[in-house]
C-alpha cells in the first residue's frame, strides 16, 4: 500500500480528518505509517484553512495496537537495527506541537503507541467496553511517552498503568478524566468527534489556538510562569480583528465572521 493509503487524509469545511488505515495489523504504527503521520501534521500547520483535527482509526476493534512488532522484529532480523532508529520522531512529539486542537475518535482498543496517540491528542472520545494500556514493559520497550500523564492521571494510576503494563477499562479511564467522551457505539463515538470538532471550528480559531498553547506551556513551566506566558500568548488575540468582531457581532445579534488575524 502506498503511504497516502496507509493512513488517509481528507478536509473539509475547516475539519482535518486523518485515519489510520492498517486494519488488517489492528492500525498498528510501521513506519511507514509514524513517518506519514509526521508529515501530516507538517501540512496541517501549513494551512491555514483546517481549524482543527479528528484522528481515527479504520474499524478493526482496535484504533491502534501501538508500534507494528511484527515489523520491527523482521527490521531486527534482516537489518539488526532497532526500529526506533528509523523514524525521524519516535515518540511523536511533533503532534503534540500541532498548532490547532486534535480530536482522537478511538474506534477500539489502544496500546503502547495506541495510547500515546491518544496522549498527544487534546480531546478523547472512546469506545465503551475497550480497554487502553501501556503495555511496553510486557513486550521490553519503553514508554518515556507517557510522563506528561503525570499531569493528567493520579500517579499511583499511572504507577500501576507503566509497572503492570496491564490494560485499562475505557470507563475507569473516564471516571479519572482521561477520556473525555465514552459512546455506546462506533457511529456515536464519529458523531461526538464531528460535534466537538464543529463547535471548535465555529469559534475564534486565534483563541482556540491561543487557548491549547496556554494549556500546554503551563503544564511545562508550572503555574505562575504559566500565567505569565499565557499572557504573552493571549496579546495578539486581544490586539486581533477577530477580538473586535466577536462583541459587534454580538451587539448586532448575528454569527461572528472570524478572519483569523
Amino acid at each position: 500500500m502506498e503511504a497516502d493509503e496507509i493512513v488517509l487524509f481528507d478536509v473539509a469545511d475547516g475539519i482535518a480528518e486523518i485515519t489510520l488505515n492498517r486494519p488488517e495489523r489492528r492500525n498498528a504504527l510501521s513506519v511507514a505509517a509514524a513517518e506519514r503521520l509526521d508529515d501530516l501534521w507538517e501540512t496541517v500547520d501549513s494551512r491555514d484553512d483546517i481549524r482543527v483535527v479528528i484522528l481515527t482509526a479504520a474499524a478493526c476493534g482496535t484504533f491502534c495496537a501501538g508500534m507494528d512488532l511484527k515489523e520491527a522484529s523482521e527490521l531486527r532480523q534482516s537489518r539488526g537495527v532497532d526500529v526506533l532508529t528509523l523514524l525521524r520522531d519516535p515518540f511523536h512529539q511533533r503532534m503534540r506541537a500541532v498548532r490547532v486542537p486534535i480530536i482522537a475518535a478511538m474506534t477500539g482498543h489502544f496500546a503502547a503507541g495506541g495510547f500515546m496517540l491518544s496522549l498527544n491528542a487534546d480531546i478523547r472520545v472512546g469506545l465503551a467496553g475497550t480497554r487502553g494500556g501501556i503495555t511496553e514493559t510486557k513486550r521490553g520497550r519503553g514508554s518515556p511517552w507517557a510522563m506528561p500523564l503525570l499531569w493528567q492521571l493520579p500517579q499511583p494510576m499511572l504507577m500501576e498503568m507503566v509497572l503492570t503494563g496491564d490494560l485499562q477499562p475505557i470507563e475507569r479511564l473516564h471516571a479519572l478524566g482521561f477520556v473525555n467522551h465514552v459512546e455506546p457505539d462506533l457511529a456515536a463515538v464519529h458523531a461526538r468527534a464531528r460535534a466537538l470538532a464543529e463547535t471548535i471550528r465555529d469559534n475564534a480559531p486565534l483563541s482556540v489556538m491561543a487557548g491549547k498553547q496556554s494549556i500546554l506551556k503551563t503544564m511545562d513551566v508550572g503555574c505562575a510562569a504559566g500565567l505569565e506566558h499565557a499572557q504573552q500568548i493571549y496579546e495578539p488575540v486581544y490586539a486581533s480583528e477577530d477580538a473586535r468582531e466577536g462583541p459587534r457581532a454580538f451587539a448586532e445579534k448575528r454569527p461572528p465572521v472570524w478572519k483569523g488575524r
